[in-house]
């Protein structure tokens, strides 16, 4: 049977477009690890007899610890989950990190490079959650054992499926565990026969009968999966059977709440309220860590940001992709090449450098950004030294390349067309 679960970590919050691609075509970027952060990935015995392993993101500040701890749990794609690029919820890691937390992003059973069986429970939606909270629960034991930790300050989120897998987690003892945060928890399934909301429904009203660990709720307006009515029956029904949250209902935001912890702007929506309960249930909210900001490049004086004739080397096409491009969301960036190519970035994790990797696929010549989000940064003697360089450079020996899994995401997906 066909299911369709548009329940994803991501909704809408990352698009790249490129010259000479098709539409709809889904592809990822792998981002560098971030040195400021401590960025690593660790493999998490999980599952029976613990013969899986959790591909985890982990940040942490610098130091020996022991660090307080945030789990961050991620939602579902649309497709087959070994599909779905790893997780890394960079923003909100940055900003807890800088609190001198120690961050875990694990990928469940079955998703990303994960091993282990992804759990189908169908329609089952108290079913599903309960299963993927094995995997979070694996997830604590092994933080419990590492001497970094501090195992009596943890708490754990989770976005859409993550998030209703987190609330499922509540229901157990759960030592030194202090809050749980519910982002625009849920999980969709429009198979034929199945009602979704109402299975939700029921979840929740099981998951508030067994609840042990104060929770927040945050869920947008313009929630394209979970709107206001739905979030309200969940909400009570997990309240009226017992269970502790406060729910934050917070205005529209940009196209669509549901992507909202993966939007770099996100933390202004998010920040103040996951601080005041963190704060509630005893756990750090001061800012300790300065994180040096990456570099940003800077604006010039080349032409203004509507000046879509001043785009070198576009063609008419080009052009009205660079006009569209004007059009989205920040933060943005456009990347150009001397032989036409281009290739515009919006929303999700580093747009520049997913911008400039789709384009320099493309394009035997070296890319360059030409615009990041409301400036143009093109430096054309930049450029023409950047191609001279690369002109007299050998290239490369053919890549000898072995088994593995899929390649880490950005937090995004990709769309290509021509």
């Amino acid at each position: 049977m066909f299911r369709a679960r548009p329940s994803v970590r991501k909704l809408t919050s990352a698009l790249i477009v490129c010259l000479g691609m098709l539409p709809g075509l889904a592809i990822e970027q792998e981002l560098q690890l971030d040195y400021r952060i401590n960025e690593h990935i660790v493999l998490i015995p999980a599952g029976k007899n613990h013969q899986a392993r959790l591909e985890t993101t982990v940040f942490q500040p610098n130091g020996q610890g022991p660090f307080p701890l945030i789990i961050i749990n991620h939602g579902k794609d649309p497709g087959h989950p070994n599909m779905q690029p790893r997780d890394r919820f960079y923003h909100m890691a940055h900003a807890f990190v800088e609190r001198g937390y120690a961050v875990m992003v694990p990928m469940r059973q079955g998703f990303a490079n994960s091993t282990g069986r992804y759990q189908d429970h169908g329609c089952d939606m108290t079913a599903n959650g309960y299963a993927q909270a094995e995997d979070i629960q694996d997830t604590l034991d092994f933080a419990r054992s590492q001497k970094w930790i501090d195992a009596d300050r943890m708490v754990v989120a989770g976005q859409s499926y993550g998030g209703l897998a987190t609330m499922a987690l509540g229901t157990q003892d759960l030592q030194g565990v202090r809050g749980l945060i519910n982002f625009a928890g849920g999980l969709r399934d429009d198979s034929n026969g199945c009602g979704w909301r109402s299975s939700l429904v029921a979840a929740f009203a099981e998951y508030g009968s067994q609840n042990k660990v104060p929770s927040l709720w945050m869920y947008g307006q313009n929630d394209s999966l979970f709107g206001p009515d739905l979030v309200a029956r969940m909400h009570d029904a997990f309240e009226q059977n017992g269970g502790s949250a406060q729910l934050v209902e917070y205005a529209p935001f940009k196209r669509d709440s549901h992507g909202m912890l993966a939007s770099r702007d996100g933390e202004k929506v998010w920040l103040k309220d996951t601080m005041a309960f963190l704060d509630k249930v005893g756990m750090p909210t001061k800012v300790l860590y300065k994180v040096p900001e990456p570099p940003v490049p800077q604006p010039t004086n080349f032409a203004t940001i509507d000046n879509v004739d001043a785009v070198p080397f576009l063609s008419e096409n080009g052009k009205r992709a660079y006009q569209e491009y004007l059009t989205k969301m920040t933060p943005r960036a456009f990347a150009i090449s001397p032989t036409g190519g281009w290739c515009w970035a919006e929303e999700g994790e580093d747009p520049e450098a997913r911008a400039l990797a789709a384009c320099s696929a493309k394009s035997d010549q070296p890319c360059r950004l030409y615009s990041v989000d409301e400036h143009v940064v093109w430096n054309p003697d930049l450029a023409e030294k950047a191609a001279v360089t690369a002109s007299n450079t050998p290239a490369p020996a053919p890549a000898v390349t072995g088994g593995g899994g899929g390649s880490p995401s950005l937090g995004g997906t990709v769309a290509l067309t021509n």
